[in-house]
């Protein structure tokens, strides 16, 4: 193989790109192939913990980073009805010093701008929808719907809870439903002041079998985000989303504090989304492909860790590449799988049992991860 290899990553979400700058930091180049036709200001409000802001910081977007966020001073957890402080987790001036770096909360898109416009130019090919993969051995193959056709010589999978490259190495299976879904909606702070309330930066508001996760999304903090976790039988899988509305969130929150039902009345905008799982696969790498983030372990959003991981994957790649080299990829995949499925499957169990942050728990094992500085653990031998 060259000393430079090839590599394509498939999917320029937060998890492809980390991955494309993280490589460049290492020495390698790749090529990211996304299947939109070109960026937009998708998704809404995301948590960027002190664990991924030290990977910002490796690839030189943590100033552009706190510029943009909401810097919390705490994660409030509050009682459904009246209000009551269940857990109150220091973040702020506390999270730097104990964890090494802040933590923001900001919106996706604007988090996803600042990390496409950190690409190289030419790294980044729109309308690039994968159809076919041929691991040919000595190179892979990649057709596009387009028509066109790449070789790369190693192919990153981050395309994803309904990833192509996680099809083509364990065939065709739809993510489970977990039987929750998550409404969400952003609007503008100005709308919330006829209220009267001082709202919290950044809470979440618990009762038995539901929850609403409220937080600002600029540092000007003129963005409030909410998003949802609420028990729903059956989803149509053939949707991505369906448009919600004001009447379904005061029935799925009746009873919930004014406060929430003042979010609720603040905008109209709200969405709908299924919350999917699948169980920890066989393997998160075969021949020459590898697959990261939400490819090879996507969680229910309530540890607001999925992309963090994602990113943490990547850091983990570029760091396994670096260390054992590209032309033993087999080793490097392998090395990559036993230092991410221990800490990647942990915080997906979290986040499936909802129960993050619900009391004074300490966050150090999340938040204070430093994925350049842990100890490299060695693959066993059945490690795939």
């Amino acid at each position: 193989m060259m000393s430079k290899p090839r590599i394509a990553i498939v999917g320029a979400g937060l998890g492809g790109i980390a991955a494309a700058l993280l490589l460049r930091e290492e020495g390698f180049d790749a090529t990211l192939y996304e299947q939109a036709p070109a960026f937009s200001r998708l998704g809404a409000g995301i948590h960027v913990g002190p664990n991924v802001m030290k990977i910002m910081r490796r690839i030189g977007l943590e100033p552009a980073m706190e510029a943009m966020g909401s810097h919390p001073d705490y994660w409030y957890s509050r009682n459904w009805d009246d209000g009551a402080i269940l857990s109150q987790i220091p973040l702020g001036d506390f999270a730097r010093k104990a964890y090494g770096a802040s933590y923001l909360t900001v919106h996706r898109g604007d988090f996803h701008r600042l990390m496409v416009d950190a690409v190289p130019a030419g790294s980044l090919r729109y309308d690039k929808r994968l159809t076919a993969i041929a691991d040919r051995g000595k190179d892979v193959l990649l057709r596009f719907a387009d028509g066109s056709t790449a070789e790369a010589d190693i192919v990153i999978g981050a395309d994803g809870v309904n990833s192509v490259i996680r099809e083509h190495m364990l065939g065709t299976e739809l993510p489970r439903y977990t039987g929750w879904v998550a409404h969400r909606a952003v609007f503008p702070a100005s709308a919330l002041a006829k209220y009267g309330y001082s709202f919290d930066q950044c809470v979440k508001w618990w009762s038995e079998d539901r929850h609403m996760m409220v937080y600002y999304v600029t540092e000007q903090q003129d963005e409030y985000y909410y998003v949802t976790g609420v028990p729903q039988a059956e989803w149509d899988m053939s949707k991505a989303w369906v448009e919600s509305s004001q009447e379904e969130m005061r029935e799925a929150f009746a009873g919930y504090h004014p406060m929430v039902q003042s979010l609720i009345d603040a905008c109209s905008e709200i969405t709908k989304w299924p919350l999917l799982e699948r169980d920890p696969l066989p393997l998160w790498s075969r021949g020459r492909l590898v697959m990261l983030g939400d490819a090879c372990h996507p969680m229910k959003p309530h540890m607001a860790q999925g992309a963090a991981m994602a990113i943490e994957d990547a850091a983990m790649l570029a760091r396994c590449f670096k260390e054992v080299g590209t032309e033993d990829h087999e080793t490097a995949f392998a090395l990559y799988r036993a230092n991410r499925i221990d800490r990647a499957s942990r915080v997906q169990k979290v986040s499936h049992d909802n129960t993050w942050l619900r009391t004074n728990e300490d966050p150090a094992w999340v938040f204070g991860y430093d994925v350049f500085n842990v100890p490299l653990v060695e693959p066993t031998r059945a490690a795939a």
